[in-house]
């Protein structure tokens, strides 16, 4: 009797969810959109990444790195990409790890001074499918929204089967803990993977944002509501990262704990002048 075949052993690597592209019409895809990605010790992911935004049917798609001086040499492959790409792709040096909310405003403000129409937050750990990208700024052009948020807790958003238990309580408590505190029609606020209209960037006085850590993001989000921005989410698989660690610290939990209240209470002080 022949030998059964011996079935594959399963890969040690997560899968990754990665959505085909949908294809933008014209003139959507001729869009000036700049993706600002910061970075610190993404040496690995970057070059993989920046490869999959340029292979994007988006001819006037444009990343600026914003590098926080790091020791794997992240600087130096982002500098390569930049001739490998040129005009495409840019790159800011910062002398020192100075947090994620000071390097996308630096990144933000490059944008926008060098005219982008549209600019998009991604993080360099392949944590965000780039094949979402062409799909958030479709909406964002189809509505009249100032930003168009990839969200992992609206109806079809779903987190990588890496992810355990404890981070997903973890992740599930901060946005609930937002929330409630800022009273924020946004069910996903820590999101970092989304589209923004120029105009609604300017707004926001991107140089008076104080956050620098990961409550950055829940900055934004606030500012654009106060502002009365319409804000809109889009269902989006989160991965998690394959390559390198995670940068969230102390330090940085503690920001993005204390941030929400901070906020809270200027909005009032604001309010009673």
């Amino acid at each position: 009797m022949p030998s059964q075949p011996t079935p594959p052993s399963p890969s040690s690597e997560p899968v990754r969810v990665t959505p085909a592209p949908v294809a933008l019409p014209e003139p959507w895809a001729d869009s000036r959109i700049t993706v600002v990605v910061p970075t610190y010790d993404e040496a690995e992911n970057l070059p993989v990444l920046v490869g999959q935004l340029m292979a994007l049917d988006l001819p006037r798609l444009r990343v600026v790195v914003v590098d926080d001086n790091s020791p794997d040499g992240t600087g130096e492959v982002a500098d390569k990409l930049a001739v490998d790409f040129p005009g495409r792709v840019g790159v800011i040096h910062r002398t020192r790890k100075d947090g994620l909310g000071r390097a996308y405003v630096a990144g933000m403000t490059r944008a926008l001074a060098e005219g982008a129409d549209f600019v998009a937050q991604m993080d360099a750990d392949l944590s965000h499918p780039v094949g979402y990208v062409p799909q958030l700024l479709g909406t964002l052009r189809s509505t009249n929204a100032g930003v168009v948020i990839g969200s992992r807790y609206v109806p079809g958003g779903s987190l990588s089967e890496q992810w355990g238990l404890s981070r997903r309580l973890l992740s599930g408590w901060a946005n609930a803990y937002v929330k409630t505190v800022l009273s924020m029609p946004v069910r996903d606020v820590t999101a970092g993977f989304k589209v923004w209209r120029a105009p609604a960037l300017e707004v926001l006085d991107l140089a008076s944002i104080e956050s620098t850590g990961y409550a950055f993001q829940v900055e934004m989000h606030y500012r654009a509501y106060r502002r009365g921005q319409k804000l809109v989410e889009v269902p989006i698989h989160f991965e998690d990262r394959v390559v390198g660690q995670s940068k969230l610290d102390g330090a940085v939990a503690l920001e993005a704990a204390l941030r929400p209240l901070r906020l809270r209470r200027a909005e009032r002080t604001h309010r009673r002048r």
